[in-house]
């Protein structure tokens, strides 16, 4: 007699793989396995985004919060979400639509200095289309950089989702023997009008050349002449050549969500620190007219 293969005890016990669910927010996509990264502070873990190493403005949602690990630190909100705080560093903005950004004299002549410095090599610059790069790709552009800065094959996987649908503008320069002197690459944000910079790795034996202020420069340039309002110099703090380009900055809107138990609390130096006005860690919204804060249980 024929076994009904239906009713079959082995066929009735085999387990079910449910496949892992994706999620998207703005151009964000996301699972519970791959949305954190672990980020360290004095041998204290706690956990970021994907996307925070290389991209802008990190969209949140109320499913994204649910999938995250804790204790969970999101930099970089857009700013005109509901989400987040402001903290204690800003985006540095080069107003490159406006002539006087580049009629200032100070400006003007360290521009020139950089454009003679460089007129002996060659620039290339390119607009390719997200979607086309790949994480070999990536590697070649900015593997080193990546190693020194401690960038994760998963936040090179996150920029790539992040600039699925977007324009990547790319900028190599290379002296006369064809070696490179470095690789620039910058996300395309026309909602924004803006150019956002997410990383430059030059060749260290060019360092007296300052590759990577002049790569601003030709950025700028190209934004200027394509119709792009400020070039995104990313977070001020800690950067000082950056003062040469910026006209204005901008607030950084984050979230911190941590138990009052956690060791990050007893670093005076730690990000809940560092980044965060009082008040602001375990804040969700910016609005005082919707401001809610977790409360422990919540966060923990």
């Amino acid at each position: 007699m024929q076994m009904d293969l239906m009713s079959s005890p082995i066929e009735s016990h085999r387990p079910i793989h449910t496949p892992i669910q994706t999620h998207r927010v703005g151009r964000q996509s996301f699972t519970s396995a791959n949305l954190c990264i672990k980020s360290m502070h004095n041998d204290i873990v706690y956990y970021t985004t994907r996307w925070d190493a290389l991209c802008p403005y990190v969209d949140v949602s109320a499913e994204l919060i649910a999938c995250a690990k804790r204790p969970l630190i999101v930099y970089a909100l857009p700013p005109e979400s509901p989400y987040g705080v402001p903290i204690n560093d800003q985006f540095g903005l080069a107003d490159i639509g406006d002539p006087s950004f580049w009629d200032d004299p100070r400006r003007a002549r360290k521009f020139s200095e950089l454009t003679k410095r460089f007129r002996a090599f060659q620039t290339e610059i390119s607009v390719v289309k997200g979607n086309s790069l790949d994480v070999p790709q990536m590697l070649e552009m900015g593997g080193v950089h990546f190693s020194k800065c401690e960038i994760e094959l998963d936040e090179i996987e996150g920029f790539l989702d992040y600039v699925r649908n977007l324009d990547v503008l790319i900028v190599r320069c290379f002296d006369q023997n064809g070696d490179q002197i470095f690789t620039d690459v910058s996300i395309l944000l026309p909602e924004y009008k803006q150019i956002y910079g997410s990383f430059c790795q030059w060749n260290d034996l060019y360092r007296r050349f300052s590759p990577g202020i002049y790569a601003c420069l030709a950025v700028c340039e190209w934004g200027r002449d394509n119709g792009y309002r400020h070039y995104n110099l990313g977070p001020v703090g800690d950067y000082p050549y950056k003062e040469l380009f910026v006209t204005t900055h901008q607030p950084i809107y984050a979230i911190a969500l941590v138990s009052p138990r956690h060791p990050l609390w007893k670093d005076p130096t730690s990000p809940l620190f560092t980044d965060f006005p009082p008040g602001g860690v375990n804040t969700l919204y910016r609005n005082a007219a919707v401001a809610k804060s977790f409360a422990p249980e919540q966060v923990a």
